[in-house]
């Protein structure tokens, strides 16, 4: 291992040592006493915590990146505000120099690159932590992109992953994020997805078997790939204008309709779940680009994974249970694609669901002033610190590539309604399973109903919820208030308890330098029970 490896790994480890220590410390210290003001604290420990993990992330790029990226989508493990400081962790990392990026053109050619190319631009036109690209043009005067390979970045990797297989080990043997997360499939899932990225012909073919599946759907378009020009560390595509599809300006500068885009692109990414196989494990909004006719055009495939059918058969029942309100069903789905363990209290499982359906569905979740909202997300934390909800590794890709999507959507859509636009889908997809045998029947007309009826299901909810909230509004400021005042008043009994302590503490270092000893029993008791006094206190 040499010394640039090594110093890696020891800034990785002691950085994960560090949070773990500090976190289990704060924790043991208000065991039993957890306030809104200690959740402040709290929340402001792991805000810190998650800026170190990004500072250091961008100074080392590599697997950092990519970890921190998969972390802060982590909800069942990690705290809200860690996931708010690394939601906009990106590749951002500074280019190479272009004396390098040719050095690895020609030796992955064998040749001058001007055997090749005309020109190439003289800097970067994107830098991520294992590729840069640059714009080129071909002897024909084809205009292409090519995507190469950072020098020694196999070498930052298998670095980078032995750190993490530390952390890992201290994770299993210290902490008890084991009961939620299968460590040891994580790592595998790791290698295997973030490995793929460092072999580009593998990209390649996974580009191209992407335009196969959807190459009759409409306004969606890939990439065109040069296999003579492109090798494990150099890929060359046709070169596409455009812009991010998060672009809200270039959108409205060209008369896109974004709504429209949204839904496309929703059911882009819904094809890829419905019918199993590969779906694109990265779809942020650099990886998917808008050209100005509109069509949506999707690139980068070294981050993908896979959706087995029996696994996709199972979201479809979630899917089913949720529009037709059948929560069991719901909870039977999660269970085949193990995201519950058998001795899960379905009951309030079941209750937590039916009420953020309610939620989604009424539009209370879009008013931010709903104690409803409040309410939700306490019950959800409350179910991932008793209930035994995991997320299997295999799925965690999925979780991270969900809610990168579903961040995509919001931006050119803050208002879809992804439920309205799965319904008809979902419908089609489950009554064409089965070797054609009709698994709903009269599905028109089933579709129909629930597109039609959807307002009226949830009026009465709403009506239920509007007469409630004032009850709701005086629980929540009185259980507030109770929690601030008995803060408080423990908070006084232990300044008072700690005086105490300090004082005979003093007592005890007279009576030493006096020789007292009598004085010294009297005043070691008085320190031992102040003591006593201040851990009971809670």
């Amino acid at each position: 291992m040499n010394q640039i490896a090594f110093i890696r790994i020891t800034r990785i480890v002691f950085m994960a040592l560090s949070f773990f220590m500090r976190a289990t410390f704060f924790q043991r210290r208000h065991r039993g006493n957890w306030n809104p003001l200690v959740e402040e604290k709290w929340n402001r420990l792991v805000t810190a915590m998650a800026k170190e993990y990004k500072v250091l992330a961008l100074q080392l790029g590599g697997l950092m990146i990519k970890l921190g990226q998969f972390l802060s989508t982590r909800a069942d493990i990690m705290p809200p505000t860690f996931l708010a400081e690394l939601e906009g962790l990106t590749d951002r990392v500074p280019s190479v120099s272009r004396e390098k990026i040719v050095s690895v053109l020609e030796q992955e050619w064998n040749t001058d690159h001007s055997t090749y190319l005309n020109r190439l631009s003289d800097e970067a036109v994107a830098s991520a932590s294992i590729g840069e690209v640059y714009k080129a043009e071909l002897k024909d005067g084809t205009e292409v992109a090519i995507k190469v390979q950072r020098p020694g970045t196999s070498r930052i990797l298998r670095a980078d992953f032995k750190a993490v297989r530390i952390v890992i080990w201290f994770a299993r043997k210290f902490t008890r994020y084991t009961k939620q997360v299968d460590f040891t499939k994580l790592y595998v899932e790791m290698t295997e997805t973030i490995g793929a990225e460092l072999n580009f012909l593998q990209e390649l073919q996974n580009g191209r078997s992407f335009a196969e599946r959807f190459n009759e759907m409409d306004g969606i378009q890939f990439p065109v790939y040069y296999d003579e020009l492109s090798t494990r560390h150099v890929l060359v595509m046709n070169w596409i204008e455009g812009a991010r599809i998060t672009d809200l300006a270039f959108i409205e500068k060209n008369g896109i309709d974004r709504f429209e885009i949204s839904e496309r692109l929703f059911i882009l990414f819904l094809e890829q779940v419905l019918y199993g196989g590969q779906f694109h494990a990265d779809p942020h909004g650099g990886n998917i680009l808008l050209k100005k006719d509109g069509t949506i055009v999707l690139i980068d495939f070294g981050m993908t994974g896979v959706i087995r059918k029996s696994d996709s058969q199972a979201i479809l029942r979630i899917a089913e249970g949720i529009i037709f309100k059948n929560y069991d069903q719901v909870l039977t789905g999660l269970e085949e694609l193990r995201f519950l363990l058998p001795h899960a209290d379905r009951e309030v499982l079941k209750d937590t669901i039916a009420r953020l359906v309610t939620a989604y569905e009424s539009n209370e979740l879009m008013d931010m002033d709903s104690f409803v909202v409040e309410r939700l997300l306490h019950d959800i934390q409350n179910i991932v610190r008793t209930q035994p909800v995991q997320l299997p590794s295999e799925f965690a890709f999925f979780g991270r590539a969900v809610s990168i999507f579903v961040g995509v959507l919001h931006v050119l859509n803050p208002k879809v309604d992804l439920l309205a636009l799965a319904r008809p889908r979902i419908l089609e997809w489950a009554s064409s399973q089965k070797e054609g045998e009709k698994v709903f029947g009269r599905g028109d007309v089933l579709r129909w109903i629930l597109n039609s009826t959807g307002p009226l299901r949830a009026f009465p909810q709403k009506v239920i919820n509007y007469l409630e909230e004032p009850e709701r509004m005086r629980h929540y400021l009185e259980n507030r208030d109770g929690r601030i005042r008995e803060y408080r008043r423990d908070l006084q009994s232990r300044m008072f308890a700690g005086i105490f302590s300090i004082l005979a503490f003093l007592g005890i270092s007279i009576s030493v330098w006096f020789e007292h000893e009598p004085y010294l029993w009297v005043s070691s008791g008085a320190f031992v029970a102040s003591l006593l006094v201040y851990r009971s206190i809670k």
